[in-house]
């Protein structure tokens, strides 16, 4: 998917919600348990009850990963059940020397059709760019995390800037705005601006609001651009509003809520 077929998919629906598919076959509602594949009826069922309220899903692959042969297969089916109209993110994190990195973006662009592929950009150059050689697809990198830990690397003064505004300048020199994204956490809205004023132009990929608690109110405010520039992401707070049989409408109301406010905003 191009930035500008994303844009309009965003004006469009007056929505920028990016559904995670973090599918935890652990928690899905007990009576799906007895489908031939438990998590693909999930996704299903999710999928077709939030479609017309997010532009954007984004399956966490470690959640397939960990189910072996059959996880992968229920993450193909996934990808492939997801409409072509919306941005489908492969939540994978990858990022290795060139030509393995070649072969990771060989798999989601090539095997799989994913628009975008999530890539740590520790190793350097080679390990982001052959995700940047797909027309139309995405490397979203990571450059301010949501979590604890990003204390220990991103947040390290290097001379006079943190590693994370080194990583921001640096990496958005490898690609253009119509390849690359960052995933910038919600959790951090008091880096906003500055994460703003270093890549104005570009897309963010934003958890963290929802079950994390960030408010998508101050995010929007902060972070939006002339595009929106913003793919919030919303996992646990949509696909685990209930446990029982009503779980798709649930899901449902909640992705609505989201896209009401998100439409206030745009």
């Amino acid at each position: 998917m191009t930035r500008s077929q994303l844009i309009e998919q965003i004006f469009q629906k007056k929505s920028y919600l990016c559904v995670g598919l973090d599918t935890d076959i652990n928690k899905i509602p007990r009576h799906l348990l007895s489908a031939a594949d438990p998590v693909f009826e999930f996704n299903k069922q999710i999928i077709d009850a939030t479609k017309d309220f997010c532009v954007s899903y984004k399956i966490n692959t470690a959640f397939y990963e960990a189910m072996g042969v059959r996880g992968w297969e229920t993450l193909q089916k996934t990808e492939a059940y997801i409409p072509s109209s919306h941005f489908k993110i492969a939540d994978a994190k990858r990022g290795d020397i060139g030509n393995t990195s070649t072969q990771y973006a060989k798999a989601f662009f090539e095997a799989l059709s994913f628009d975008a592929v999530t890539v740590a950009p520790y190793m350097g150059a080679d390990s982001v760019k052959p995700f940047l050689q797909y027309e139309g697809r995405w490397a979203i990198v990571l450059g301010l995390t949501s979590n604890e830990g990003a204390q220990d690397f991103e947040f390290q003064k290097l001379r006079d800037e943190y590693l994370y505004e080194k990583v921001l300048k640096t990496v958005s020199q490898w690609g253009t705005t119509e390849n690359l994204m960052f995933v910038i956490g919600a959790t951090q809205d008091g880096q906003f601006k500055q994460v703003r004023s270093l890549t104005p132009n570009h897309f963010y990929l934003v958890p963290g609001v929802g079950a994390q608690g960030a408010s998508l109110k101050a995010i929007s405010e902060i972070a939006m651009n002339k595009d929106c520039g913003l793919l919030v992401n919303a996992s646990r707070a949509i696909i685990y509003a209930s446990d029982g049989e009503d779980f798709a409408l649930k899901a449902a109301a909640v992705a609505k809520a989201y896209q009401l406010e998100m439409s206030t905003y745009l």
